[in-house]
């Protein structure tokens, strides 16, 4: 009696899961295909009807990123086919750097509360869902952070609230002035100078643990992606568009040769990267080779000549070369003559764009910017130097951070100089809701800290425009990855850093991949430039140009 009952409740079972009708579905299309291997083939056929992965646990991992800094790494678990497996695994770098042995301590900290973060609550928040409802986890990630962010502000404002109590107090000892004619006409003239240059602009709090965050995000993606059996590009451009995209265009890359900043030996800190940009339709391998060549031109025309009294000093990490400069127009120059030696027409198959990093050259004493050790200039006196520079200097189509955001006069002024000829960006990483600059014709945004891969795909469709993505200058560990987002947001242009390192040349070697995949499989499109970024048409009309490039935005999107 036993026996029968178990037989009734074996064939109930296999009745009610639709195991018969489903294997005689598939033993007659085994049949009909007899294909070559008979048992991958139900297995294949079997897996599809399989129970969708869900979520099953969350782990982190502090690692080492190629520079020697500390960050995190989130794994994702999913349970397929009755077992748990591990899908995927993502690291997104912080902002800070750190430098000495306290500021190590407080990145060894942040990393440990994210680790924290990552093993409870995301786990418990995640636990079951669907890898590929990648808004709704992005948005619960958001939520706890938002979250978290407030308690943080409300403790700040605690301790500042208890340390004016105690300034207070002590303030109300009597003290006896000293009376200094001479520091009394200071301060008149610091009150004048204040209202001439524009106080900063209070920064945004930045949370380092909000890592967790983002590396989370990043390894969701790549588990969907991993699910849907596609590329991960193909991926976010369906999390962006709705759909898979009929064609795919691949970003031009953004190569750094020189670095001649206020770090590197020499005068000169104005320019903290000088970057190559490639013509639009260049294969990205193309692009490469072509970017090494002229750097060992640079190479020997400065260790055979010392061109121009321009120095290497040493190459970085990842590839950039620290030069030694005391004038603007020596690296140029370098530049310039590396192309004519090499016959590559600079200004028409290749470009240049400066990163002059200006926010962090500012004297505040003075009210001037640094360009040089030694010497200052205001904001009206280095528009007239970018004015010189870029006259001088027709290949130069682009400048990021000319000027620190307060100073909108200036931004619009200079944009109404050189605007034509020359795209101004804005690094808006630490204040991605801030308003827009008069004369600003693009913006830097880097994937780091508590930016889900919804914040990234949102910002790419706010801002409505060409965008170029731009690297952290210590690598993000998940090196592959960062071209595939850059391939499926639809960016125009991507900045990977120079060519050396590890982790540098996988961003490479993934892009250049990625586009010999698509044209084997005629899906790849080449995108017109926005103007002024080496246009097909450089004769065009300057009104017709201006009123192009006035409507259309630069966005460089940074990890």
């Amino acid at each position: 009696m036993d026996l029968n009952k178990r037989r009734i409740a074996a064939a109930e079972f296999l009745r009610r899961n639709r195991v018969p009708a489903i294997t005689e579905r598939f033993l007659n299309e085994l049949f009909v295909r007899q294909p070559a291997d008979v048992h991958g083939y139900l297995a294949d056929c079997l897996f599809k009807l399989s129970t969708p992965p869900r979520i099953s646990d969350l782990r982190g991992r502090g690692i080492f990123s190629e520079n020697g800094m500390l960050i995190v790494e989130a794994e994702v678990f999913c349970i397929v086919c009755n077992k748990e497996k591990s899908m995927s695994s993502a690291a997104v770098i912080s902002h800070f750097v750190p430098v000495g042995t306290e500021e190590s301590q407080r990145s060894s900290d942040y990393v440990e509360t994210a680790l924290q973060w990552i093993h409870e609550p995301f786990r418990t928040l995640l636990l079951n869902q669907d890898p590929c409802d990648q808004s709704e986890i992005d948005q619960m990630l958001s939520d706890f952070f938002a979250s978290y962010r407030e308690e943080e502000k409300a403790r700040l404002d605690r301790l500042k609230a208890e340390a004016s109590e105690l300034e207070a107090v002590a303030c109300k000892t009597p003290v006896t002035p000293t009376k200094k004619k001479k520091s009394a006409s200071k301060g008149k003239k610091s009150t004048v100078d204040e209202k001439l240059f524009p106080p900063p602009e209070p920064p945004e709090p930045v949370l380092l643990e909000g890592m967790a965050v983002g590396s989370v995000s990043l390894a969701v993606a790549q588990c969907g992606a991993e699910i849907k059996e596609m590329p991960l590009y193909k991926y976010i451009s369906a999390l962006k568009n709705q759909e898979v995209p009929a064609h795919f265009h691949v970003p031009v890359p953004w190569i750094t040769l020189l670095s001649c900043g206020k770090k590197s030996p020499g005068k000169l800190c104005l320019l903290e990267e000088i970057i190559l940009i490639s013509k639009v339709g260049r294969p990205v391998r193309q692009s490469v080779t072509l970017a090494l060549e002229l750097q060992k031109e640079m190479m020997r025309l400065m260790s055979t000549s010392g061109k121009g009294g321009i120095t290497l000093s040493s190459v970085s990490h990842n590839g950039v070369l620290i030069v030694s400069c005391d004038r603007l127009e020596q690296p140029l120059d370098l530049i310039t003559d590396a192309c004519r030696n090499l016959t590559v027409p600079l200004g028409v198959d290749v470009g240049l764009a400066l990163n002059c990093a200006a926010p962090k050259l500012v004297d505040y004493s003075k009210g001037k910017y640094e360009v040089a050790t030694g010497g200052l200039k205001s904001p009206d006196e280095l528009i007239e130097v970018y004015h010189d520079l870029t006259s001088k200097y027709p290949a130069v189509v682009a400048v990021i951070d000319p000027f620190r955001r307060e100073e909108a006069e200036q931004w619009e002024k200079l944009s109404s100089r050189i605007g034509i000829s020359c795209s101004l960006l804005s690094d808006i990483t630490h204040k991605p809701e801030a308003p827009v600059l008069p004369g600003v014709h693009g913006y830097v945004f880097r994937h780091a800290n508590e930016t889900t891969v919804s914040d990234l795909i949102h910002a790419i469709v706010s801002y409505q425009g060409s965008v170029v993505m731009d690297t952290m200058f210590s690598e993000c560990c998940s090196g592959g990855s960062f071209a595939d987002l850059a391939v499926g947001l639809g960016l125009d242009h991507v900045k990977l850093g120079g060519l050396s390192g590890a982790q540098t040349m996988a961003k490479y070697n993934r892009l250049i991949a990625i586009e010999e995949e698509l044209a084997q499989q005629g899906l790849l499109v080449c995108k017109e430039p926005e103007p002024p970024l080496l246009s097909e048409n450089p004769n065009e009309e300057p009104a017709a140009a201006e009123e192009t490039h006035m409507t259309q935005a630069t966005v460089l999107l940074t990890t």
